[in-house]
């Protein structure tokens, strides 16, 4: 398949996507544009995500650290600002480096992560958009806050870290029906008055938004189907 078919290709898809957030803010009745789309590039390479910068999205995410670093301080240089957003696990030893390449985290999920993002931020003097990640699901094999456990958390990154926090992220059971899960991180945000809401994926964000999503990432909907034998090591 030649460049020019795979970029056309993408920009279709990337469309696609667009024209069904448009089409479920509607139905939901919320304004056009209420909801962020994250186009999340995990798994793939800088040629793969050239063509959806050059469709005009601006907005991406990606899973790790170790991997973004490698791609996208070249995609910035050429392409201009764009906004990156971590929606993976970040470890503590990796802030330095996540606060340097972020903008957006969505998975603040314990103190040691808060601490060192907090300190990060100072040292760096550089202030990013932060928000919890909410184990909905209670599943021990994923990372996230217990749902009882959000206020308590929350109310620690503000008064023992200074930490902005903006919202909350989950990623419900991958066999769980995903709307009761966004209907609790909607109420738990509201609860906390936390305006951003980071759910729903390829599969069900037009869920996510009928219950509150401000925030969607959908990475294979616009890229394709990943190829998970080539993901770099955790990071």
């Amino acid at each position: 398949m030649s460049a020019t078919a795979t970029a056309d290709g993408v920009a279709a898809r990337l469309a696609e996507v667009r024209n069904r957030i448009a089409q479920a803010e509607r139905d939901a009745s919320r304004p056009p544009g209420s909801v962020r789309l994250i186009a999340v590039a995990k798994t793939f390479a800088a040629d793969a995500i050239r063509p959806v910068i050059a469709a005009g999205q601006r907005v991406f995410g990606e899973n790790r650290v170790q991997e973004a670093a490698a791609k996208w301080p070249a995609l910035r240089e050429e392409s201009g600002p764009l906004e990156l957003h971590l929606v993976g696990p970040l470890q503590s030893n990796k802030a330095r480096e996540a606060v340097a390449l972020f903008d957006v985290i969505h998975t603040i999920d314990r103190e040691r992560i808060a601490a060192a993002v907090a300190a990060e931020m100072a040292r760096q003097k550089k202030q990013l958009r932060l928000l919890v990640q909410v184990n909905t699901g209670a599943e021990p094999q994923k990372a996230g806050v217990l749902p009882g456990a959000v206020d308590a958390f929350v109310a620690r990154c503000r008064d023992a870290y200074g930490l902005a926090i903006d919202g909350l992220m989950c990623i419900p059971p991958v066999d769980d029906v995903p709307a009761p899960h966004f209907a609790l991180l909607n109420t738990l945000a509201g609860r906390l008055g936390l305006a951003s809401l980071s759910m729903g994926m390829s599969g069900d964000f037009e869920t996510a938004i009928r219950l509150g999503a401000t925030d969607v990432r959908v990475g294979s909907a616009i890229f394709g189907e990943r190829n998970y034998g080539t993901e770099p090591a955790p990071s």
